[in-house]
């Protein structure tokens, strides 16, 4: 029979708001504090209810939240806001009526960021949760709630493989390159010519002026070097490239490796407009690629399969 909390649980890696405060109110039920929680513009807001002020302190309570939510990891989910206030009954517009006075409903407020985990370690724990859902569930058994859960986490791992697949040849082609690059040589093109004894003695000695190849400072690297290094300065940017470089390689795809790399491309894309800030002027088109190269991340994988 399977365990309803790791099914929760696995429900909240997915980012389902619902399941993400039963976790949340499971693990806080110790200290009395009770949790509602809306996805919003980007970010998770958390209210924080408790009958006491002590209950809620705000040098404990944030950074406790903070590795529950991380120990989730839900997917797409960075930015949480925790806001705390005294117990209240029942409303279903909190976020309107603490938005519209803060400082007469709130103990405090908070924003944090999530630690993301790495791609190596959301393939692995996509693939213990399938594994567990198999095991627990038979494939006979699975909703179809539950099927597309687990084809989300295939995919996602899928994903994420050939994502470290393409990270690491990018890689290893940029070391190749800067390793087999000629250096430039520090020594001097010619030998000075044997000066006979005699001038020696009739010449006085004269300081070497220095050579002027040693002279002239290496450069730190080249132009295409600077450039790239500059560009992954601007994830918007950064994105636009790479969901660039995935649209015209979908020109040529013909096998199910290709369509898995041109997936990889688009999810990195969207990953990267995903990280553009709120101050950013491009913020609003930056959220509007994360869907768009998203739903072509799933179409290459459509292909892939």
């Amino acid at each position: 029979m399977t365990d309803p909390a790791n099914d929760i649980f696995l429900q909240a890696s997915q980012g389902s708001v619902a399941a993400i405060i039963q976790v949340l109110n499971d693990r806080l039920s110790d200290c009395g504090v009770r949790t509602r929680a809306i996805f919003q513009n980007g970010v998770l807001q958390i209210l924080c209810e408790a009958a006491t002020p002590e209950q809620m302190d705000a040098a404990t309570l944030p950074e406790r939240i903070r590795k529950i939510l991380e120990a989730i990891a839900p997917r797409n989910i960075r930015r949480v806001n925790i806001n705390s206030r005294i117990v209240r009954e029942q409303q279903l517009l909190w976020l309107e009526e603490i938005s519209r006075d803060p400082d007469g409903q709130l103990l405090w407020s908070k924003e944090i960021l999530l630690k993301q985990p790495g791609l190596m370690q959301r393939f692995l724990r996509d693939f213990q949760n399938l594994r567990f859902h198999q095991a627990h569930h038979g494939l006979g058994a699975v909703s179809p709630r539950q099927q597309q859960a687990q084809k989300q986490l295939v995919r996602g791992g899928l994903i994420g493989a050939a994502t470290v697949l393409l990270v690491g040849a990018g890689v290893w082609a940029v070391v190749t390159q800067l390793l087999t690059e000629p250096q430039p040589s520090t020594s001097e093109p010619f030998a000075s010519a044997p000066v006979p004894p005699e001038s020696q003695a009739m010449a006085s000695p004269q300081p070497v002026p220095p050579s002027p190849t040693t002279a002239q400072p290496r450069p730190s690297a080249t132009p295409t070097t600077t450039q790239a290094i500059v560009a992954t300065k601007d994830p918007f940017v950064q994105a636009v490239r790479i969901a660039e470089q995935a649209a015209e390689a979908g020109k040529q795809a013909n096998s199910a490796a290709a369509w898995l790399e041109i997936a990889a491309r688009w999810r990195q894309a969207s990953d990267l407009m995903a990280a553009v800030p709120e101050s950013d002027r491009r913020y609003a088109l930056a959220q509007d690629r994360v869907a768009t190269y998203l739903r072509n991340s799933e179409a290459a994988l459509q292909n892939a399969q």
